[in-house]
């Protein structure tokens, strides 16, 4: 993402908005700062199963001392799918596995009222994210030990 905005910054940006209109609006908004892919890291490899829109996730393992670090870009074709990669990545990305794996993306998602806003398809392609994120952590804590 080329703005570094914590997921503070968007929670208290959320309890600014309070009509549903302009929620979406502003996770759409969300979704243009995120980087962008490039045609190669739309493979097969990162696409996200599990979601009606086409989304992918490119991880890139770092290292922090002895701990892994995951950062992410990602993209999607739906521009609300979008914004939601855009607060998945501002929880997750540059994290350690460990530090991922103890971070309750749904629990934030609940906070901010998604699952009464999105629709079945999308919560479960929000959750698919949030799986392959989750996933890939504990491949990258795997490897590791």
């Amino acid at each position: 993402m080329t703005s570094i905005m914590t997921i503070d910054e968007i929670r208290d940006n959320f309890a600014l908005l309070d009509d549903w209109d302009d929620r979406y609006r502003y996770v759409i908004e969300l979704g243009r700062t995120l980087t962008p892919m490039s045609e190669a890291e739309h493979s097969a490899e990162n696409k996200v199963q599990g979601c009606v829109s086409q989304v992918w996730l490119s991880k890139h393992i770092g290292r922090s001392g002895q701990e892994p670090i995951l950062t992410y870009i990602g993209d999607s074709d739906a521009h609300i799918v979008r914004g939601l990669i855009a607060i998945l990545l501002t929880l997750y990305s540059g994290h350690t596995p460990r530090e991922i794996l103890a971070i309750d993306a749904p629990a934030v998602f609940d906070e901010f009222g998604f699952r009464e806003h999105l629709t079945p398809q999308r919560s479960n392609g929000l959750r698919s994210m949030v799986e392959r994120i989750r996933s890939d952590a504990r491949a990258a804590l795997a490897t590791a030990s």
